[in-house]
């Protein structure tokens, strides 16, 4: 069960990044321009944001495996729709589906708190962090094998199609059922308010740079989306059966361990969005000319598969000596790491050294949030509670892209190509977040001999 797990988890992060390395080649292919195929990656968070809280809810009342299965199955024909595609709009719809693919952490989150006792939680849950960021890496290094040269950028939707369905044979086998489910009924008006909030906070942070951050767009977004979660706020205190509990955004070690999990999003989208650029950067340009394969297999690599190490370490620091030592280590490891890149970034080993410290951080600090929330929830919010944290990562990744976006726009040379100040800026601002985060984390996580008070449940 656990490793099935563990490869759906590798999913999500393979469906979110393999359009990543081969927009250039989908504009081409398609005949759009590069701002309507970056769509592709923006529709597939909004999907995210809005399918995230809704199914993860439905997994607490309805039975997680079920709602697995049905999350694998709109990623299948996701996939299979977008590698039968030829035109964009047909493409965007194929990324709406793959987008489900975000809920399957919470749910697996789930899974494991009902079927594994409290002692062995952690750690299990700490491997399930780590495939994430192995995921990630393997869908950028997928993609630059499969795409290399001159080959369709469909094979990788043909890729993700036959995984899905595979894994969708595994969980069907060896899932177990849910032995026990939430009660209540599902709140359709509180996922739909959300879910908008969401797609209004977003979309002017995926679009910024190209509407323009002051634009009347961008602001009037944000505005909406102001008012938007208002109004879902007190939807959620006066229904009696709420889609989550304002108790649980309320409590402060929640809401100290999910903007840890911003931080982690954030800071996984700086590295993966600065690094490809200074490397394939020309030597005169303080780059090394990497091609993509390259970029893909020695920088990125490396830096991918030490979560497979690191989260594991974090899952026993969790278990061994609680939540807030493996939150204060992963940030300290964050700090050392941004600062050791922006500092020292001018051989090959030192961008491959800068990029495993700060992804071992991302994985180890990651490997506790779960462990630290489902200490302190009830059995029937776990998902949802999970997918919390999982919304607010995405919210990081998607600030952290539009944030490097800008930084690199904002700072082309005559060649074409960013300064160097662009990149030693973009590890500076990491290493702020890291050092943030570790504020965050000794003060606001309880230490070992105090456990934090679990949130009030409704009966209470």
């Amino acid at each position: 069960m656990v490793a099935v797990l563990m490869l759906l988890s590798m999913l999500t992060a393979l469906t979110q990044t393999i359009v990543v390395p081969i927009l250039g080649k989908i504009s081409e292919a398609l005949g759009e321009s590069p701002t309507a195929t970056g769509w592709a990656v923006t529709v597939n968070l909004l999907a995210a944001a809005v399918l995230t809280p809704l199914m993860s809810k439905a997994g607490d009342l309805h039975g997680r495996r079920r709602v697995l299965l049905a999350v694998l199955a709109s990623v299948a024909i996701g996939s299979l729709l977008g590698a039968m595609t030829s035109s964009l709009w047909a493409l965007l719809v194929a990324r709406v589906l793959q987008g489900a693919s975000f809920c399957i952490f919470p749910l697996s989150i789930g899974v494991m708190r009902e079927h594994l006792t409290p002692r062995r939680l952690p750690f299990a849950m700490s491997l399930l962090t780590g495939m994430i960021s192995v995921g990630a890496g393997a869908g950028l290094v997928v993609t630059g094998v499969l795409t290399h040269g001159d080959r369709d950028y469909r094979t990788v939707f043909w890729m993700a199609g036959a995984v899905s369905v595979v894994l969708f044979a595994l969980t069907l086998l060896l899932v177990p059922r849910d032995r026990s489910r939430g009660r209540g009924r599902l709140d359709w008006a509180g996922s739909a308010v959300l879910g908008a909030a969401l797609v209004l906070f977003l979309l002017p942070i995926t679009q910024g740079n190209s509407w323009g951050w002051t634009s009347g767009a961008t602001l009037g977004a944000f505005t909406a989306s102001a008012a938007v979660f208002v109004l879902w706020w007190w939807l959620q205190s006066t229904t009696t059966e709420p889609l989550l509990r304002l108790e649980v955004l309320r409590h402060p070690t929640l809401a100290a361990v999910n903007l840890v999990g911003f931080f982690i999003g954030f800071g996984v989208f700086l590295i993966f969005l600065a690094l490809p650029p200074l490397v394939q950067a020309p030597a005169e340009h303080g780059g090394f000319s990497a091609s993509v394969l390259e970029t893909s297999m020695v920088y990125l690599l490396p830096a991918a598969l030490i979560g497979v190490v690191a989260s594991p370490v974090g899952g026993a620091l969790v278990t061994r000596f609680g939540g807030r030592a493996a939150l204060v280590t992963a940030s300290v490891i964050g700090v050392a790491g941004y600062a050791q890149l922006a500092l020292w970034h001018a051989a090959p080993w030192q961008i491959v050294l800068g990029g495993v410290l700060t992804n071992a951080a991302f994985n180890m600090g990651f490997a506790a949030v779960p462990a630290v929330i489902v200490s302190i929830v009830d059995h029937g919010e776990t998902a949802i509670a999970n997918a919390v944290s999982t919304l607010g990562r995405s919210a990081g990744s998607a600030m952290g892209s539009a944030m490097m976006v800008a930084l690199l726009a904002g700072h082309l040379g005559p060649s074409g190509h960013p300064d160097e100040g662009a990149y030693v800026t973009a590890f500076l601002i990491g290493l702020a977040t890291m050092a943030v985060s570790l504020l965050v984390s000794v003060v606001a996580v309880p230490p070992p001999g105090r456990t934090a008070a679990r949130v009030r449940t409704a009966a209470e």
